[in-house]
């Protein structure tokens, strides 16, 4: 490396360690670098399977071929490899932030992934800041931070640019959620759930149907898809549902609550996001009565769901009081966000169906589960795993602070996936 440096000017230099992870690594690199007096201006380190790569800017008065040398017999002296290179003071990836966070998910992520993703990416005129890991079970996650190239011109829209990515995460069979960085992407506080296929296994109604008779589930179950699919007015597919369990003894509503299966992961979800002071709820076009043990059980903040009207015992076919449809499952995260304190951006809502449209649209992340297409081309955040917690990475939050708080609780453990 040669630069002639006058007096009074100084340069900067990008010094690269490369080697195996070891204490003291920085402790050397930095004792070295006192010696010349230089100022530090920015330092990144990773770690890979026990190899680290560690990146320091500096900025030197004089002398940086002595800094060079000095630098490399400090490192060479612990096993280390280094390489150093003089930068450019109008470098344009210098100060450079990420204006967007790409979450890629899957079980696992190919290569071929990943390739996909970063060509779509180049294609866009978007820049790879950084990669992290954010998770290794039960899926595969990897977080990038994403910016636009200063030397292009185009403007690319977030809608834009998450329309484009989901449709080649899809074709590679991943999951990719688009959010903007920043303090707005860290902000959230309150979240909601739909219930059934989203935060437990099933369908509830279906439950109930099934004691009806196999004619009567059959009907529910064809007029539940429809809906579902957006096909039939919501309201409308519940009366015609209810109306079916006409005669049923009210005990059937405790038995199905008996046999309520969570989703996988919803423990750790709703157990993480509680640690972290977020106000966890459920609104749902199900059954109040049949969720309520749920909702102790988990110790939710707030519910609502509907009421089904009980005559001398038995259920009578219909529903009490206005019905939590498409739009009030909006008017509901609204009101619980004004009962909480918390603005409607820093709010997220997780839902499969069409009826949960206006609610994912209205908080400010909304994430499809396994959810239908009408629900997956409006939502920030479309996701085909069936593993809840993959809802904490699109949030920023990584597996390993998710195991280290259980394990600090003496509940960190790992079940099996086939």
């Amino acid at each position: 490396m040669s630069q002639t440096v006058h007096p009074g000017n100084r340069s900067t230099v990008l010094i690269t360690v490369t080697g195996p992870d070891r204490p003291g690594v920085s402790s050397v690199l930095f004792t070295a670098l006192t010696r010349h007096g230089v100022d530090l201006i920015d330092v990144e380190q990773v770690v890979i399977r026990g190899r680290l790569t560690l990146g320091a800017l500096v900025s030197v008065h004089q002398d940086p071929e002595g800094l060079q040398e000095a630098v490399e017999q400090a490192m060479d002296s612990i096993g280390m490899q280094v390489h150093t290179s003089v930068q450019l003071d109008d470098d344009q990836s210098a100060g450079r932030s990420s204006t967007h966070v790409v979450v890629l998910l899957g079980r696992p992520i190919t290569a071929r992934a990943f390739g996909a993703v970063a060509r779509e990416l180049a294609a866009v005129g978007a820049n790879i800041d950084s990669i992290r890991r954010v998770a290794d079970y039960p899926v595969t996650g990897l977080e990038l931070g994403v910016s636009p190239d200063p030397g292009d011109t185009r403007e690319h829209s977030h809608g834009t640019l998450r329309a484009r990515l989901v449709e080649v995460a899809r074709s590679a069979g991943v999951d990719v959620a688009v959010e903007r960085a920043g303090l707005a992407r860290r902000s959230k506080r309150l979240i909601v759930f739909d219930v059934d296929s989203t935060l437990v296994q099933g369908e509830v109604i279906e439950m109930l149907a099934a004691r009806a008779g196999a004619e009567a589930e059959a009907e529910v179950r064809s007029v539940t898809e429809a809906a579902m699919r957006g096909e039939l007015d919501f309201t409308e597919s519940l009366r015609r549902r209810v109306a079916v369990l006409e005669g049923l003894p009210e005990t059937v509503l405790d038995e199905v609550a008996a046999e309520l299966e969570l989703t996988p992961g919803a423990r750790t979800t709703i157990r993480t996001l509680k640690r972290l002071g977020f106000r966890c709820g459920v609104v749902s076009g199900g059954f109040s009565r049949v969720i309520a043990g749920l909702v102790d059980e988990l110790g939710l903040d707030f519910c609502a769901a509907n009421e089904l009207e009980i005559s001398d015992g038995r259920l009578t076919g219909r529903v009490l009081g206005d019905v939590v449809d498409r739009p009030g499952k909006a008017v509901a995260l609204r009101r619980f966000a004004k009962t909480y304190g918390v603005p409607i951006e820093q709010c997220v809502a997780v839902g499969d169906g069409a009826n949960d449209i206006d609610m994912l649209s209205t908080a400010g992340l909304g994430i499809a589960f396994n959810a239908k297409p009408a629900l997956r081309e409006v939502a920030d955040a479309a996701l085909s795993q069936p593993y809840l917690d993959v809802v904490l990475f699109v949030l920023g939050i990584t597996r390993d602070e998710v195991e280290r708080a259980d394990a600090a609780e003496g509940m960190l453990r790992r079940v099996p996936i086939a």
